[in-house]
């Protein structure tokens, strides 16, 4: 596309700013494009216009003719792709938010409460329950383990751990030292 425009036809465009970058737009931009594609640059067609941004108050005073013009149109597209990359780098990179992959979990108010509590209150708290309310409790708040893995310690079926810790919960619940931490 370069071979539409010459030296002879640069100088004649002279003094005609419109015509001249038109000229120089149409001769070099697919180039420029093509080339920061091929580097990577996250939005190419966005850069491409910064560079001819910065190329079009410049070019009544370039010399060097053809060669220098395109040197300049390239210089400048070289220095917007390696703008672009730092900033990119600089920059984290965003993505639209996925529920699905989205790892997070939030605790229940009792844990948080439970979690509020230093572990001799705790005790004291656990105190106020049966034996196996307080080992279902022990178990899956202070161990960690899950219902299936809390059945197979107490010789329990998983729904018999669950109705356990829901009562276990429901009695701490009426507590009055839990009612504090609970509603604060």
């Amino acid at each position: 596309m370069t071979d539409a425009l010459t030296d002879e036809a640069l100088l004649a465009l002279r003094g005609n700013n419109a015509e001249l970058f038109s000229a120089v737009y149409q001769a070099f931009a697919g180039q420029v494009l093509g080339y920061l594609t091929a580097k990577g640059v996250s939005d190419p067609e966005a850069v491409t216009q910064d560079v001819f941004l910065a190329v079009l108050p410049r070019l009544e005073g370039l010399a060097g003719g053809l060669s220098g013009l395109r040197t300049f149109v390239f210089s400048v597209a070289h220095a917007r792709m390696v703008d672009e990359h730092r900033k990119q780098s600089r920059a984290p990179e965003q993505h639209e938010f996925e529920a699905e992959r989205d790892t997070r979990e939030s605790g229940s108010a009792e844990s948080e409460a439970l979690d509020l509590l230093a572990p001799r209150e705790v005790m004291k708290l656990l105190d106020c329950l049966g034996e196996e309310q307080r080992e279902v409790l022990t178990l899956r708040i202070v161990a960690g383990l899950t219902v299936e893995q809390v059945a197979g310690i107490m010789g329990k079926s998983a729904g018999a751990v669950k109705q356990l810790q829901r009562r276990a919960l429901i009695t701490l619940r009426e507590h009055s030292v839990v009612k504090e931490y609970v509603s604060s």
